[in-house]
């Protein structure tokens, strides 16, 4: 029996290949089937074929589209600087859904065109923003709702602050914290940042085009701050560490009567505190652990992969489609954390805060 959904992947090895399990992933999603793959690069193409065990290879993913006329797509390479053009394409082949690896893209201008694009066509599209979909986070998020730490006053997140320390950070794993805070604490209002290079301010002539596909870039530290609803402020940081790279990646929730600490993922170590002094060393209080069955309860999932993760994703995407609805981090969620990764440099072009949404969708660092 033939199944429900057609699916076409789109990679390109050497240049962002299929980013993290975003090809693979449909192999665990019941009623699809891949029956087609796109890759400029011929022994990529020949291997990823091989890996999905697709029917159907193409050099070209607009010919895909056209001959293949899958109903759901992996825009799987890692690399941004072409999603934009793909998503589009997808939307006037008539693709019903769209699985997309993040960054989502280089600016809000071409943020803008692909979410005017699935509005026109009436296509859904689902970022791969993983821990929003996590298990774990839907009991944080309840957590916070029924007040457990209290009135919410701060999200404090650190990057990977490996080599990509800074601007690479923000833009690449930045997304994802980013992503985040707006899932447990809405839409910022204003941002507030610094970027330096070397310990100075930097200027147009620090600016350079980024790797992977990332646009322009510059900064090896940054520090910025949003403001969200009522008393409550976010915080993002990243520099190149000397010390612990990685180990800090995540983010801390604050409130009145105790905090959050989670890093990211599709189980993703997650911890409450309930010490309203946020001081465990003066106070006594434990960490317990949260689970997706609760704080303190036993975890019955045990898959921790990236492919797991996409599988949330991906099944997710497949309801929209029959449902007629956005998913859960949706093309709007990832323009969302975009901006606020933008508004980083943005502030300090202007060096003051700016107002969310911003007003010029180009890219700032082409106006520094």
């Amino acid at each position: 029996m033939a199944a429900k959904y057609r699916v076409g992947v789109i990679g390109r090895t050497g240049r962002g290949d299929y980013g993290h399990d975003v090809d693979t992933v449909w192999l665990d999603v019941p009623d699809t089937e891949v029956v087609a793959v796109a890759d400029d690069d011929a022994e990529g193409r020949a291997r990823a074929q091989a890996r999905l065990r697709a029917p159907e290879a193409f050099e070209d993913y607009r010919v895909m589209l056209q001959y293949a006329r899958p109903d759901l797509v992996s825009i799987a390479p890692r690399w941004l600087d072409a999603h934009c053009d793909m998503l589009i394409a997808c939307a006037e082949a008539g693709v019903r859904g769209v699985l997309i690896e993040k960054p989502l893209c280089r600016t809000l201008a071409e943020a803008d065109a692909m979410v005017e694009a699935c509005r026109r066509t009436g296509m859904q599209a689902a970022v791969c923003h993983q821990t929003r979909y996590s298990p774990r986070l839907a009991v944080i998020r309840q957590l916070i709702g029924e007040g457990r730490i209290g009135d919410l006053l701060e999200l404090r997140a650190r990057g990977k602050e490996d080599q990509r320390g800074g601007g690479e950070d923000l833009m690449v794993l930045g997304t994802h914290l980013m992503d985040l805070m707006r899932f447990l604490a809405g839409d910022p209002a204003w941002c507030f940042a610094r970027v330096t290079e070397g310990g100075s301010p930097i200027t147009r002539a620090h600016v350079r085009e980024g790797a992977e596909g990332i646009g322009p870039l510059a900064g090896d530290a940054i520090a910025a701050s949003y403001g969200f609803g009522g008393p409550t402020v976010g915080f993002f940081a990243s520099h190149r560490a000397r010390h612990g790279a990685s180990s800090r990646f995540g983010l801390h929730v604050y409130g009145t009567k105790g905090q959050i600490a989670l890093r990211t993922g599709s189980l993703p170590a997650c911890h409450l505190l309930e010490d309203p002094s946020w001081s465990p060393g003066q106070s006594g209080a434990l960490w317990m652990p949260i689970t997706s069955t609760g704080v303190g309860g036993p975890e019955p999932l045990t898959d921790t992969s990236l492919r797991y993760g996409n599988t949330l994703i991906a099944r997710d995407l497949v309801q929209c489609v029959e449902q007629d609805r956005r998913p859960l981090g949706s093309l709007e969620d990832g323009r969302a954390a975009l901006e606020m990764v933008l508004a980083v440099y943005e502030s300090h072009r202007i060096e003051a805060p700016v107002r969310l949404p911003l007003g010029d969708r180009s890219h700032p660092l082409t106006r520094l």
